[in-house]
């Protein structure tokens, strides 16, 4: 698969556990084999549900808003600028409580062995029959 860049606007869109999640660079889309980024928008009120990865560690960068990350149910706040290392089995939860949007920048290393095995939900999905959006949209 040829190295390529991708805008956010050239992949699907993933609301299946709340938020905007969006995986920029993985293995679907430029043939990454160690990690994926992507980025995630989430509104006042909402929240990206409880879940954990039991292969990958997660790196969270606050782009912009405030949020609560809920490690194993313990609260810890951020900050636009501030980063959070989410350990591998801890469930987390981001949550956002303010009056302004989220954008977080994730990026998850290394890949589970499996994508169905990449991410363990621990609490109900709110839309739980969206797509997962994990690939490329067609593009013209």
């Amino acid at each position: 698969m040829p190295r390529t860049k991708v805008a956010v606007g050239d992949v699907q869109s993933n609301i299946r556990r709340g938020g905007d999640v969006r995986t920029l660079l993985s293995p679907a889309t430029v043939g990454a084999t160690t990690g994926f980024m992507g980025v995630a928008t989430i509104r006042p009120g909402e929240a990206v549900t409880e879940h954990y990865h039991p292969y990958s560690d997660e790196f969270v960068y606050l782009v912009r808003g405030a949020l609560t990350v809920r490690l194993d149910g313990e609260p810890v706040t951020l900050a636009a600028g501030e980063s959070l290392l989410v350990d591998r089995n801890v469930r987390h939860r981001l949550e956002n409580h303010g009056t302004e949007e989220v954008f977080i920048v994730f990026h998850l290393c290394p890949l589970a062995p499996r994508p169905d095995l990449g991410h363990v939900d621990t609490e109900p999905l709110p839309n739980p029959e969206a797509p997962h959006g994990t690939g490329l949209k067609d593009r013209p």
